[in-house]
């Protein structure tokens, strides 16, 4: 990966040029943008939205956005949105196993599988978990998401994410949070395979930290922004694929959509590194709710309870006193959608890989399997470091249905359940 000079700070009022000169002073929109440049608004919020929730940023390009051809609807099977799109299944623990990355070409677009879906995009409520299975790079392409912000969640591969405000360089055990409406082109260098939350809702902002206090989880300097960084224009037309209600669309254009010189605002791009999560986590007894992992979250009409929470379980100690350390056996409202990046997941030591999933729906019982809860039973409560591992999850108060492509790829497995049956009666 190169090195690349970013901005610092998850909401900060961010200015950034390529060029000395060409981001104007003291006014937005002044009647001739220096050095012959369009002044355009993107705006992620509503206008009237209050001071602490408004997103927008200005930005000055070689050829505004209209410039732009007509569109055309665009086949991409795989890519569903919304609930409607999922299929109904028995209320069953499902979990797939890694799915490898096919030999044939497919670039972020092509190479996206959604594997469950909840809400709807219309309605501005509810997400989609994907995984994308890439081996070439996107240029000259680039997607637009009308429907929604993006978080990726590179499992395998390091990505260069190009984006209208300039270019990330993003790696396992790093995420990016791509705005929604922002163009974007997705670089790699071999076989990839990312994790991507399609969040249709409220977008996503750091936690509130209640009782912690004024420190811990995700600290916002740690959220890294690009500097501008412009392409030159491009002898082949560029294709821009739009995802629009629920659609993908098409088109071609003369100009780079990496045309942007100078911008300034808060609506950006970020990538975030997972180590330099703070991890909160008991100093006495018991396991702690799963909410203190939350990295960001975009929340719901109800407070507290989330459209969605993304959260991490990297490596940690574990010190709890007369306590049965893995996650409990439970049955949660919140729905959750789990993959694992790297090593092993306390509760699921041997049956959960990297590159694998799990889906736990709204009430749907699980927990640590039978060897798991037969080692944590028995074994000596020393300070315990887990290490070499990093798991999320997507949790949302909708429920996840899954697609046909989730059920019918041959990665689901059919022998999950499995894995708690040797939890016997053993009262005395």
């Amino acid at each position: 990966m190169s090195t690349r000079n970013y901005l610092a700070g998850f909401g900060n009022q961010f200015t950034s040029e390529a060029e000395p000169g060409t981001l104007p002073q003291g006014r937005n929109s002044p009647q001739r943008a220096p050095r012959g440049l369009y002044a355009e608004l993107i705006s992620g919020s509503a206008f009237t939205a209050p001071r602490h929730q408004n997103q927008r940023s200005w930005v000055y390009r070689r050829q505004p956005s209209v410039v732009t051809g007509a569109y055309a609807p665009y086949e991409q099977p795989y890519w569903k949105s919304g609930a409607a799109q999922g299929q109904d299944v028995a209320p069953d623990p499902l979990r797939w196993h890694p799915i490898a990355i096919p030999e044939q070409p497919l670039d972020f677009v092509d190479g996206l599988r959604t594997v469950v879906v909840n809400g709807d995009p219309e309605a501005q409520i509810g997400v989609a978990a994907h995984l994308v299975l890439m081996n070439r790079s996107m240029q000259p392409r680039a997607l637009v998401n009308a429907d929604a912000e993006m978080l990726l969640v590179p499992q395998q591969g390091e990505l260069s994410i190009v984006t209208e405000f300039g270019i990330l360089d993003v790696g396992p055990g790093e995420i990016a949070l791509l705005p929604r409406g922002i163009a974007f082109s997705v670089k790699v260098q071999g076989p990839s395979r990312v994790y991507v939350c399609e969040n249709y809702g409220a977008p996503f902002r750091l936690p509130e930290l209640g009782p912690i206090g004024s420190n811990g989880l995700a600290a916002a300097r740690d959220f890294l922004a690009p500097v501008a960084a412009y392409e030159q224009p491009q002898e082949q037309p560029y294709e821009i694929v739009r995802k629009f209600g629920g659609r993908l669309w098409q088109t071609r254009q003369a100009r780079t959509p990496f045309d942007v010189v100078a911008w300034h605002g808060n609506l950006v791009p970020f990538k975030y590194d997972t180590a330099d999560f703070m991890v909160i986590g008991t100093v006495s007894f018991d396991h702690p709710d799963p909410s203190i992992f939350t990295v960001l979250t975009s929340p719901s009409d109800t407070p507290g309870t989330a459209n969605c929470d993304f959260v991490i379980f990297p490596p940690r100690w574990m010190v709890a006193e007369d306590t049965f350390r893995p996650p409990w056996y439970h049955r949660n409202l919140m729905s959750e959608f789990m993959g694992l990046v790297r090593g092993q997941y306390d509760a699921k030591p041997e049956g959960f890989k990297p590159g694998g999933m799990s889906l736990h729906d709204c009430m749907v019982p699980h927990g640590p399997d039978a060897e798991a809860y037969d080692n944590a039973s028995n074994a000596q409560l020393a300070p315990h470091k887990l290490d070499a591992t990093l798991a999320f999850m997507f949790e949302s108060r909708w429920r996840f249905k899954p697609t046909a492509y989730a059920m019918e790829c041959g990665a689901l497995d059919g022998a999950y359940a499995d894995c708690w049956a040797a939890l016997k009666d053993s009262f005395r």
